[in-house]
C-alpha cells in the first residue's frame, strides 16, 4: 500500500504522497525525495533566482510525462512564482508564473510532484521579476552514434582550448544521458550575445575538426560526429540543472566532473547514490560557475 506522510521542512508543512511508488527500477519517490533533500545544500544555489522548467513523470520512467513551466494552479502560496512574458507562445499565453527554488521546501515540493528533472535557463529573474542579463555560456555536446561519450570528452577538451584562448574558465558537467554540458561563467550581457559567441566558437572546432565535431543541428549530418549545440544559449532555452535527476533506465544525474576525469578513461556515469558521496568527498565541484566573472569576447 502507498504512503503518504506529513512532514515539516524549514518550518514549512507538507504532505508527500505516494513514497512507496517506484520511480525508477528499484528507487521511489521516497528515495527521489531524499535525494533532493540530500543534494540540495549544492543543488539550491544553482537553481536560485532562476525560472523552473520540469519535466514530470507521475508514473515512474516507464510512463508518460509532461513538462511544466506554468506553477500548477495548487501551488501552495509560499512557493516563489516569477510571472514573466513568452511571446510566440504555442499555447496562446503571453505570460507564464514560473517556479523559482527559493529553499528546500519548495525543491522537496517539486520532488513530491514527481518533477524528476529540473531545468533551467542561463539567465535569473530579479528579487521583483523581469530577466537579467545572461551570466552564464554553455555548450551542450550531443553524439550522434557511432560517436559515444569518449567522442565528448574528446570535444570538450578541444572546446576548453578555444575558451581558454579568450580567458574563459569552463566546467563540464555530464549531462546524465549520453553527453555533456561545459558551463561558462560570464559578467550577465545582454539576450544573444551568448548565442553568437557560442555559434562562432561551434563553427570554429567544425571548421577544424570537421570529421568530430558538427556545429549545425540536422539530425542526418550528426552521423559518427558530436553535434556541439550552442543554440541552448538562446534565452528562451532552458538546460538540465546540475544535480537533476535524468529520466533514464537507473536514477542517473547531471554530474561535475573534473578536467581531469575528462581526461581519463573511467565512465562518466553517476547515480544519486554515486553523487552524494562525491559531494561528500569533493564538495561542488560546479561551484565556480556561481561566480559570473568571464568577461565575453564581443567576436571570435
Amino acid at each position: 500500500m502507498s504512503k503518504s506522510v506529513r512532514v515539516r521542512v524549514d518550518g514549512r508543512e507538507l504532505s508527500l504522497s505516494n513514497v512507496d511508488k517506484q520511480m525508477y527500477g528499484g528507487f521511489s519517490k521516497g528515495e527521489v525525495i531524499d535525494y533532493y533533500t540530500r543534494i540540495a545544500p549544492a543543488l539550491l544555489p544553482h537553481l536560485a533566482d532562476r525560472p523552473l522548467t520540469v519535466k514530470r513523470y507521475p508514473d515512474g520512467v516507464d510512463g508518460k510525462f509532461f513538462f511544466e513551466k506554468n506553477a500548477p494552479s495548487h501551488t501552495p502560496d509560499w512557493v516563489r512564482t516569477a510571472r514573466l512574458p513568452v511571446p510566440g507562445s504555442t499555447k496562446d499565453r503571453e505570460e507564464i508564473d514560473y517556479v523559482v527554488v527559493d529553499g528546500l521546501p519548495s525543491l522537496v515540493w517539486l520532488a513530491n510532484l514527481a518533477a524528476l528533472e529540473l531545468h533551467v535557463p542561463q539567465w535569473q529573474v530579479g528579487p521583483r521579476g523581469g530577466q537579467r542579463g545572461t551570466d552564464l555560456l554553455v555548450f551542450d555536446l550531443d553524439p550522434g552514434a557511432p560517436a559515444d561519450i569518449t567522442s565528448c570528452r574528446e570535444v570538450a577538451l578541444l572546446l576548453r582550448e578555444v575558451l581558454t584562448e579568450d580567458n574563459l574558465a569552463a566546467y563540464p558537467k555530464t549531462s546524465g544521458q549520453k553527453g555533456m554540458q561545459v558551463s561558462v561563467p560570464i559578467r550577465p550581457v545582454a539576450a544573444g550575445r551568448t548565442s553568437e559567441y557560442a555559434r562562432a566558437v561551434a563553427e570554429r572546432l567544425e571548421r577544424e575538426h570537421p570529421t568530430l565535431v558538427v556545429a549545425k543541428m540536422a539530425k542526418p549530418l550528426r552521423h559518427g560526429k558530436v553535434f556541439l549545440d550552442w543554440s541552448q544559449n538562446n534565452p528562451a532555452k532552458t538546460t538540465v540543472c546540475v544535480y537533476s535527476l535524468r529520466a533514464t533506465s537507473v536514477p542517473s544525474v547531471s554530474t561535475p566532473v573534473t578536467w581531469d576525469e575528462v581526461a581519463g578513461n573511467r565512465p562518466l556515469t553517476f547515480t544519486a547514490t554515486d553523487v552524494l558521496d562525491r559531494v561528500e568527498r569533493d564538495g561542488d565541484l560546479h561551484a565556480a560557475t556561481l561566480d559570473a566573472d568571464g568577461l565575453l569576447p564581443r567576436t571570435h
